[in-house]
Formats: C-alpha cells, sequence, structure tokens
C-alpha cells in the first residue's frame, strides 16, 4: 500500500513538473508584455510588476503597427489557399490508394511515406534552386507551394479515417449509376469530415506557428507574415523585449483559441481511423 501511494505521488509530481515546464515560457512572455523597459531590468522574470506600474502601451503599440495588418492578410492567404489544395489532394489521392488497385501503387505508396520520413532540411537546397527556379521566391506561391507539397501527414489521416469506410458503399452507389467521380464528392467526401477537420486545425496550428519558410522564401516587407512581423521587435535597431512579448501574445491567441475549441475533433479524427473492426 505505501509502495502504490509513493508510485501516485512520483507520478503526479512527473505530471506537475511537466506542466510546469509547458506553462513556464507562455508565463514569463505573459508577464514581460505588461513591464515597462525599466521594469524588464528591475523586477524577476517570474512575477508581473506592482499593480501601479503594469502597462498595456506595449499591446497598444504592437496593434497599432501596419505591418500586424499585413501579417495578419498575408498569413490569412496563405493559411486558406494551403489549406484548401491539402484537403483536396489529401482525400483524392487518399481515396485512390485506398480503393484501386494499379502498377507500382505499393512503390507510390513508399515513395510518400519516404517523403515524410526526410527531414525537410536535407532538401533545403533543392527545394530552394525549384522555388527560385519557377519564379515563386519572394512570392506568397512559395509558402503555399510548400505547405501542400512537403507535408504528407494528411494522406496518413484520410488514408486511415477511408480504410474504416466500408467497401460495400461504395459497390452500391455504383450499382444504382453513379459515377467514380459522383461516389466521391456525394458519398466518401462527406463522410470524411471529421478527418478534414483534424487535417484542417493541426495544419492550421502549424502555417501560423512557422516562422522558418516566410522568413527564408518571402523576405519583402509588404508579405511578412504573423510570424515574421515578431522580427521587427527582436532586430538590433528596434530590439524590444517587452513589445516582442507582447507581439506574441496577440499572435498566440488565435492558435490558442482554435485548439482549444477544436481539440475533440484533433483527437476524433486521429483515434478514427487507428482501430478496425
Amino acid at each position: 500500500m505505501k509502495r502504490r501511494t509513493m508510485e501516485q505521488g512520483l507520478k503526479q509530481i512527473i505530471c506537475i513538473g511537466m506542466v510546469l515546464i509547458v506553462l513556464a515560457p507562455i508565463l514569463l512572455t505573459l508577464f514581460a508584455a505588461f513591464k515597462t523597459k525599466a521594469d524588464m531590468v528591475n523586477t524577476s522574470p517570474l512575477l508581473l510588476p506592482p499593480m501601479e506600474r503594469i502597462t498595456l502601451s506595449n499591446f497598444q503599440k504592437v496593434i497599432g503597427d501596419k505591418y500586424l495588418l499585413i501579417g495578419f492578410k498575408n498569413t490569412g492567404i496563405i493559411l486558406a489557399v494551403s489549406i484548401l489544395f491539402n484537403v483536396l489532394f489529401g482525400t483524392i489521392t487518399a481515396f485512390i490508394l485506398e480503393r484501386f488497385e494499379f502498377k507500382l501503387k505499393k512503390v507510390i505508396m513508399s515513395l510518400f511515406f519516404l517523403g515524410m520520413l526526410i527531414p525537410s532540411f536535407v532538401t533545403e537546397i533543392a527545394r530552394f534552386k525549384i522555388i527560385n527556379g519557377i519564379g515563386l521566391y519572394n512570392t506568397l506561391g512559395a509558402p503555399i507551394v510548400i505547405y501542400v507539397a512537403s507535408d504528407l501527414m494528411q494522406l496518413y489521416i484520410y488514408r486511415q479515417f477511408i480504410s474504416t469506410l466500408p467497401v460495400s458503399l461504395d459497390e452500391s452507389a455504383l450499382l444504382d449509376g453513379c459515377s467514380y467521380f459522383g461516389l466521391f464528392t456525394r458519398i466518401i467526401f462527406p463522410l470524411l469530415a471529421p478527418a478534414t477537420a483534424t487535417v484542417v486545425i493541426i495544419k492550421a496550428i502549424t502555417i501560423i506557428n512557422d516562422m522558418y519558410i516566410p522568413y527564408l522564401y518571402m523576405p519583402k516587407n509588404k508579405l511578412r507574415t504573423l510570424t515574421t512581423f515578431l522580427m521587427n521587435y527582436a532586430n538590433a535597431q528596434q530590439g524590444s523585449w517587452q513589445k516582442l512579448a507582447a507581439g506574441i501574445i496577440i499572435i498566440m491567441l488565435p492558435t490558442i483559441l482554435i485548439y482549444i475549441f477544436f481539440q475533440k475533433y484533433i483527437l476524433a479524427g486521429i483515434a478514427a481511423g487507428a482501430v478496425k473492426e
């Protein structure tokens, strides 16, 4: 009994420690956003400044920055177009691979999964040359093409989900005179709603939080995204930790809200294709 109590206590300590590790950077950033430049030096990073010195000026300056709206606009365009093509190509490709038999099918599937295993930085030089060669460098098309082509996670989710749908649905529709196009658009695609919700949420969070690709492929000021917008407050000329913290909080809010409201769809969509009855 004593040993079991100790094990439970150890598990709780480990869980609390993990929560603190996750929350600590967020709390440090939140506290810094409410501090003045002087309080950043004179107060502990783990504490808020005294109530009379808490300021909202950092948030006001960040919200008033013209590049914030540009960042929201560019991020919104990249997000919408990338997710549209990810869902479109992902569902069609997964449907074909799961429902049809053809030559070199196993080879094609192996190549898809090989692409998921290779780290992106290994192929960065080749990818940069391709993007530059087709004239997409310094355009919104560069990150869109990369987000659509380089991440094949949606293919795995859709294939797992389609594998749980009975083939009798396809057979019944085809016997009733439905074409393959009608079968996909009227029957299969609507049934993929949970998987699609999962793909949309995961892709949205990934694209919103990504700084590397927009920074490398879109250096123009008018092409700034939400993440590259933050770099304005981290450079040597205009560097300001408290403004940077305020900008991080503002940009982090959409991601947090998306996750809070739709986290059940993430779990449901990933788990839906995990077990076949």
